[in-house]
């Protein structure tokens, strides 16, 4: 089965490889695989509506089954923010650092006790059949008083897990892959492809 995941984005490409890596059958390909792959507007009103938008827009694209995920961060302080607009929190041209520091500078009065926030993931896999399946997954912390760690991507430096006593750019991808928002939706897919896979061979 040949699965196009429907980013360039190499960090979560890296993760989502790393997380399929148990299903040998299925061959990963991405948005990098495709010259003159369509520009995806996320114009929707949920992480539900942009993730099903990019999917069944890929797989129409490529013929082939489609891997999108649509995520962000929601801050308690913050009403939800930035939520959807998480990635364009800061501009559409903005680094991951200048998004990062604009929360800061937002949250810079909120005392720890209010700095609740959590990730979320929503994965959609679309087919040329028209099936469809989408996951969910979230991953609570608090938001940290300053950027710490190199690991990850986006929010991660600024995002306190405190069972581990580190933000998310502090863990490895093994301990990323086994707690995070993404991972916990992924897994979700992983099983369902499984039970496809051996539905499709029996």
């Amino acid at each position: 089965m040949k699965l196009v995941i429907a980013t360039r984005n190499n960090d979560k490409i890296r993760e989502i490889s790393d997380r399929f890596k148990s299903i040998p059958e299925i061959e990963l390909l991405s948005l990098k695989d495709y010259d003159n792959s369509p520009d995806i507007v996320e114009d929707g009103a949920t992480f539900f509506e942009n993730a099903l938008k990019k999917a069944r827009l890929i797989t129409a694209f490529t013929g082939q089954a489609s891997l999108a995920d649509d995520s962000g961060l929601e801050i308690d302080a913050l009403g939800g923010e930035p939520g959807i607009y998480s990635a364009r929190y800061a501009g559409d041209n903005a680094t991951d650092t200048e998004r990062n520091m604009l929360v800061l500078d937002k949250m810079k009065d909120i005392p720890e006790e209010k700095r609740g926030a959590k990730f979320i993931s929503v994965i959609a896999v679309t087919f040329p059949d028209k099936t469809e399946y989408t996951t969910y997954g979230e991953c609570k912390g608090i938001i940290s008083f300053q950027m710490i760690g190199h690991e990850g991507f986006g929010y991660d430096p600024i995002f306190y897990l405190p069972d581990f006593g580190k933000t998310m750019a502090q863990l490895s991808l093994s301990e990323k892959n086994s707690i995070s928002h993404r991972a916990k939706a992924l897994e979700q897919i992983e099983i369902r492809l499984k039970k496809i896979l051996k539905n499709n061979s029996s």
